[in-house]
């Protein structure tokens, strides 16, 4: 995770500290939207697929379109914990100036592949602790709807728990964003994965 972190600092340009700190029902409904289309996206990816394509993987290194679920579905558990253990925390806004990243930049960074990134072990497909791809497929749909649900009733504040990283600061709305994103990226993965030339036609 702390390297997907550097590489969110790498392609933020320039710090950004917005002049509204609480969360308005505009952002709260971008935020839904969003995690609802990336669950919907990663789903679609990997619906009708066969036991063989669900476990081809186009080199003995890479992923298979379930390894990428399994991974989905970790991250997102581990993600939302690290932005839980924020919210609880003590409100911190005057580390809102060491914010890097306006939220649409989150969203549209985090979800790009340009820049490969190798995950920590705890979250490679086979710590995980998912013994199967339906553990992993109804972990992520239990979570994703739990924080669809949160971001749409909370009345945290949101924008003055920030998370100081090694790498910067995001506060704890962009950490919404950033799991939707991170999905989104995972959900382009698989896609890689169903178009390889040795990808099993049934």
């Amino acid at each position: 995770m702390k390297k997907l972190l550097v590489f969110i600092s790498l392609v933020a340009g320039v710090s950004f500290t917005p002049a509204d700190n609480s969360v308005s029902k505009k952002e709260k409904k971008t935020a839904v939207k969003f995690l609802k289309e990336t669950e919907k996206g990663v789903l679609a990816s990997i619906k009708g697929l066969s036991e063989a394509q669900l476990t081809y993987k186009p080199a003995a290194d890479k992923w298979s379109v379930e390894d990428c679920m399994k991974h989905i579905a970790a991250t997102e558990m581990g993600l939302w914990k690290m932005t839980e253990g924020t919210i609880n925390g003590a409100a911190n806004p005057e580390k809102r100036s060491d914010i890097k990243m306006t939220d649409e930049e989150v969203m549209k960074n985090i979800e790009n592949r340009t820049t490969k990134v190798k995950t920590f072990p705890p979250f490679e497909p086979q710590n995980t602790g998912f013994t199967t791809l339906n553990d992993a497929i109804n972990s992520f749909k239990e979570n994703r709807g739990k924080l669809i649900d949160y971001i749409k009733n909370s009345e945290a504040d949101l924008r003055n728990h920030v998370a100081t990283l090694p790498v910067g600061s995001f506060d704890s709305y962009q950490m919404v964003l950033f799991i939707g994103a991170h999905s989104n990226r995972h959900m382009q993965q698989i896609e890689e994965v169903k178009a390889d030339p040795g990808f099993p036609k049934n």
